[in-house]
C-alpha cells in the first residue's frame, strides 16, 4: 500500500473525532495555522521550498491525529444520525450475514430490511442488517419471524465517533485507540473489535 494513502484523523480542539483527511488536507491545515495540536504517530514529513533569507527548507510534520480550530463542527446531540450506506453498514456488522452468521466479502453481501419496505419498514440504521444474498433472497419480503429466520444481533445507529471508525480505510493502532475511547461504553463495536483482534 502506498504510504501516502494513510489517512489522518482530524478532531476538533477538544479532541472529538470529526473526519478522515488525506496528507494534503492536513498540510493545508498546518499552513493555515488551524492545527491546535497533534498526537499519535508521525506519518509524513513534507518538505517545501527554501527560504531566500535563511536558506532553510520548510518542513511540515504530519501526525496520525491532528486537532484543529474552527471549520466544520461535529454533529451534536443525541438525535444525530449518520448517513446510511452499504460500506459502513457492512463494517458495522463486521461483514457477517446476521442470519446465517457467516462472513462474506463485500460483493456477496446485501442490505436487508428487517421489517420489509413492503410492510411499512424504513431504510434506517435500526431496520437494516447485513445479509448474504442467499439469506436475503430466502427471506424475501417477509420479516425474520415470517420467514422462520433468527436475527443474530440487534441493529443500532452508530454514534458520530463510531461512524468515523466505520468510514476508515486503514486505521492505525493509535487512531483506533483514540476512536475507541469515544465509543459509548455499551457500544456493540467494542465486542466486535475484541473478537476481530
Amino acid at each position: 500500500m502506498n504510504s501516502l494513502s494513510l489517512q489522518v484523523l482530524r478532531t476538533d480542539a477538544a479532541g472529538m473525532p470529526l473526519e478522515w483527511i488525506d496528507y494534503q488536507e492536513a498540510v493545508k491545515l498546518y499552513y493555515l495555522d488551524q492545527v491546535a495540536y497533534a498526537c499519535g504517530t508521525l506519518l509524513y514529513k513534507v518538505r517545501g521550498g527554501f527560504n531566500a533569507r535563511t536558506g532553510r527548507r520548510s518542513v511540515i510534520e504530519v501526525n496520525s491525529i491532528i486537532a484543529t480550530y474552527g471549520q466544520r463542527s461535529r454533529p451534536h446531540g443525541a438525535d444525530y444520525v449518520p448517513p446510511l450506506n452499504n460500506r459502513t453498514l457492512f463494517r458495522r456488522d463486521n461483514f457477517l450475514c446476521l442470519y446465517c452468521g457467516q462472513r462474506f466479502p463485500h460483493r456477496d453481501l446485501s442490505r436487508d430490511h428487517v421489517t420489509p419496505l413492503s410492510q411499512g419498514g424504513q431504510d434506517t440504521w435500526t431496520n437494516v442488517v447485513t445479509a448474504c444474498k442467499r439469506c436475503n433472497n430466502h427471506k424475501a419480503g417477509r420479516t425474520p419471524e415470517q420467514a422462520g429466520m433468527e436475527l443474530l444481533a440487534i441493529p443500532f445507529v452508530p454514534t458520530h465517533a463510531e461512524y468515523i471508525y466505520l468510514q476508515g480505510r486503514r486505521i492505525l493502532s493509535d487512531q483506533m485507540e483514540f476512536l475507541r475511547a469515544h465509543f459509548p461504553r455499551k457500544s456493540p463495536l467494542h465486542q466486535r473489535l475484541r473478537q476481530a483482534a
